[in-house]
């Protein structure tokens, strides 16, 4: 199978959460775009979401229950349907640089910065983008929602679903990555995955280097072999969450910061030596 395959039945899949978010919105949809790999390069089949963003004319109560049903709806019709993650807002949030539906500032960034329009009026010049220092702050809430969690730091102590399901594996291991990345650029823009660990393992002898090489290795194809990710998680997974945690604490504001103390008090003890 050549990589233009894959990609492509990415995209149908794409085209057709289009379609069913503009039966769902009708005149209300402004805008459907792209997102993600797909939008701007490097898409790996075996881990990669589609991403799809949503903009609408307003908010209204009942949208979060829209967009959940019609999404539910098409994953559920095929594994690669199941990939799928919109993103969505009204225009009035996104053009004062806020979000009321479930859009990130990193996706955000990357509407403006990759988004390909799949239907409706091209408004990505009109969102307000945050500032470099305001992406961190809400990247670092944004993480904390998403990695602090009691199940991931779980897998910490006792990798179980991180040996066997490629998708977590190579998010847990490479969205601390591109974060620390983002802001060591401190622009204001969102790094990719593959621009994120050239640099994280060309820095000099950076924390869990192996198991950010075997992510990588996982994300162009290679299937996840549960015993080399057992050693690489044993000794890299630590010493990794801590070279980001110790990164952002110093860069956060006091709040976010103890935040940040606290998820590290509640990851494993460090193995000396790293």
């Amino acid at each position: 199978m050549t990589m233009t395959e894959p990609v492509s039945a990415a995209r149908a899949v794409a085209a057709e959460t289009t379609q069913a978010l503009a039966g769902a919105f009708g005149e209300r949809l402004t805008a459907v775009y792209l997102l993600g790999s797909l939008a701007y390069g490097g898409y790996a089949p075996a881990v990669s979401d589609i991403d799809v963003a949503a903009v609408l004319t307003d908010r209204r109560p009942d949208d979060p229950d829209t967009v959940t049903a019609t999404v539910d709806a098409l994953r559920e019709r095929t594994p690669l349907h199941g990939k799928l993650s919109v993103f969505w807002s009204s225009l009035p949030a996104l053009r004062a640089g806020e979000s009321d539906g479930r859009f990130p500032a990193i996706d955000r960034v990357q509407l403006a910065e990759h988004g390909r329009l799949l239907l409706g009026t091209d408004v990505a010049g009109r969102i307000a983008l945050v500032s470099g220092p305001d992406l961190l702050v809400e990247s670092a809430r944004f993480a904390l929602g998403v990695l602090a969690t009691d199940e991931v730091i779980a897998e910490f102590h006792r990798p179980r679903r991180l040996l066997v399901d490629p998708v977590w594996f190579t998010k847990a291991v490479l969205f601390p990555v591109r974060l620390l990345r983002t802001a060591a650029e401190g622009s204001g823009r969102s790094s990719t995955n593959d621009e994120a660990i050239g640099w994280y393992l060309g820095r000099p002898d950076p924390a869990g280097a192996g198991l950010v090489r075997l992510a990588a290795r996982v994300r162009a194809g290679v299937p996840l072999d549960p015993e080399e990710a057992a050693t690489e998680l044993a000794a890299g997974l630590t010493p990794l969450y801590r070279a980001f945690l110790d990164d952002h604490t110093a860069r956060l504001p006091p709040d976010l910061a103890a935040d940040f103390a606290r998820w590290g008090d509640r990851l494993p003890v460090q193995p000396s030596g790293n």
